[in-house]
């Protein structure tokens, strides 16, 4: 995989995330969406539909948060590995230990020590649609946590440190 882009505004990443969960993707959808299109990765979109089913939990299930899922998928297409390997392989290393800092980091970072979607959204009315600004803030959040991992891990350049 190529990126296209070697500087980054992590700030546009977590708010392009925000939009397209705005705009009618899930969280998920929303969340790989922006990395793929700020990073200008030469993947086909339909990377966006293998996110689709993670969302609300899981299909629904309410299991583990669909922002952290596509985080988690995210940072697979990064550094994951594509061919056949033992448990040791440095690749699978480093993207476990990647996306076990992206979830503590996000259980933390949510304010509700949870990464459960039930947990995470249990004061709200599902049916009537009450967590959905709360879905987007997290969505944008892990987008923004990714996309600093993805910086930080490659050497690219974060535009939001480089203006601050």
């Amino acid at each position: 995989m190529n990126i296209g882009k070697r500087e980054i505004s992590l700030n546009k990443v977590q708010k392009d995330a925000e939009e397209n969960f705005r705009n009618g993707y899930f969280c998920c959808e929303a969340l790989v969406a922006a990395i793929r299109d700020n990073f200008q990765l030469d993947v086909p979109k339909e990377v966006i539909a293998m996110a689709s089913g993670m969302a609300v939990g899981a299909g629904r299930s309410g299991c583990m948060c669909g922002a952290l899922n596509g985080g988690i998928l995210a940072l697979g297409m990064f550094f994951g590995r594509t061919e056949q390997a033992g448990p040791q392989d440095p690749k699978v290393v480093k993207c476990m230990a990647l996306t076990h800092e992206l979830h503590d980091w996000f259980k933390e970072a949510n304010g509700k020590n949870a990464i459960c979607c039930r947990i995470l959204t249990r004061e709200f009315d599902m049916g009537k649609g009450e967590h959905k600004e709360q879905c987007i803030r997290f969505t944008g959040l892990c987008a923004w946590k990714v996309a600093e991992i993805v910086v930080r891990e490659l050497g690219l350049t974060n535009l939001d440190e480089a203006t601050a």
